[in-house]
């Protein structure tokens, strides 16, 4: 039995970050630390981080699930037997947490030419929605900061408007100078997807998002045979059990799946889609699912050590007034580890 504390935390975002669900201002979760009473020196943290609409976690339900840890401690077996696929943010935290308390308390959990310093991992840069001007404004400060691959947030405002702004970015820059993925977050009707998705095939659109809601496997997967723009499964994965992962990429046949930790339970979960992904030959990519810079780190340093060379979405630690301090740092496009920067952890 460990010992279990947990400290509730609020991101301010720098800005409204719009998606098709709406606008982010702020965001919560907990901090968590995990220590062995029999040693205390063992002891480590981790991020149990919530996105509001799109974490599967039923908040109410893990808030007491926290409280009743918090006074009783954690058993890790009866916790990854009872609670980890209900509660994939909280089995990411504890995941990560049970990886720093291994290494003494240390931030480094997977050490690697990236975590020395040597190696940055190749980035996307994400334009999140906003009006017109200021969406432009964005993907030229990108472009300006060396980024070779722009994801668009698309879905919430006016399509005309969104295919006139790509088209605006193509007129400037032509596919072999700048890679755009779109991230439509179910946005688009079933009706009405395959004509949009055709007429964003004009503009040589590396890979769109979960064109559709989540759960509509046949249609998705017609999407998928008829879609002149590579398709790329997110929200689809989430609540999928082990043993459907791979049943569920073969029905719907994806060019790639997005791996973010934080909604599909953790390090150990995404393994798993991308041993099932690769016997497919479907493609893939590690992105962070708005975590603090501690979330990020652990993401981040797995990430790392699967040697994939496609730009990853880690770019969020700048999001946030309030961000914890960290190794962490965006140099040329990549996300790089610089252990001189040291960390400035939260008290817990």
């Amino acid at each position: 039995m460990l010992a279990f504390k947990a400290r509730p935390y609020t991101l301010k975002f720098r800005f409204e970050a719009g998606t098709s669900r709406g606008v982010l201002t702020e965001k919560h979760g907990w901090f968590i630390r995990l220590t062995d009473p029999d040693d205390p020196a063992r002891t480590g943290l981790g991020e149990c981080s919530l996105i509001p609409g799109l974490s599967p976690d039923p908040v109410q339900e893990l808030s007491e699930l926290i409280a009743q840890l918090s006074a009783h401690g954690l058993d890790v077996d009866q916790f990854t037997s009872l609670h980890a696929a209900r509660f994939p943010a909280l089995a990411f935290a504890v995941e990560t947490a049970l990886a720093s308390l291994e290494k003494q308390g240390s931030m480094c959990l997977f050490p690697s030419a990236f975590t020395e310093g040597q190696k940055g991992i190749p980035i996307n840069g994400l334009i999140w929605m906003g009006d017109i001007a200021t969406m432009k404004a964005r993907i030229n400060e990108k472009i300006a900061g060396g980024f070779t691959t722009i994801k668009l947030k698309v879905g919430a405002l006016n399509f005309e408007d969104e295919l006139a702004l790509i088209a605006e970015i193509r007129k400037h820059y032509g596919p072999e100078q700048i890679t755009l993925r779109l991230d439509a977050n179910g946005a688009f009707r079933a009706d009405e997807a395959l004509e949009k998705l055709k007429r964003l095939s004009d503009y040589h659109i590396h890979s769109i998002e979960q064109p559709i809601k989540a759960g509509q496997i046949e249609l998705m997967a017609e999407l998928c045979r008829q879609s002149p723009v590579p398709i790329a499964l997110d929200e689809e994965l989430t609540g999928q059990p082990d043993e459907e992962m791979f049943n569920l990429l073969d029905a719907i046949r994806p060019h790639y799946i997005i791996l973010k930790p934080s909604l599909l339970g953790g390090l150990r979960k995404s393994a798993l889609w991308i041993a099932a992904a690769e016997r497919l030959g479907i493609g893939w990519w590690v992105t962070s699912a708005l975590e603090s810079n501690l979330g990020l780190n652990a993401i981040a340093q797995w990430t790392a050590t699967l040697h994939n060379n496609m730009p990853q979405g880690l770019g969020t630690g700048q999001l946030y007034h309030n961000n914890i301090p960290s190794p962490l740092y965006i140099r040329d496009a990549s996300l790089w580890y610089d252990s001189g920067l040291g960390w400035k952890l939260p008290e817990l």
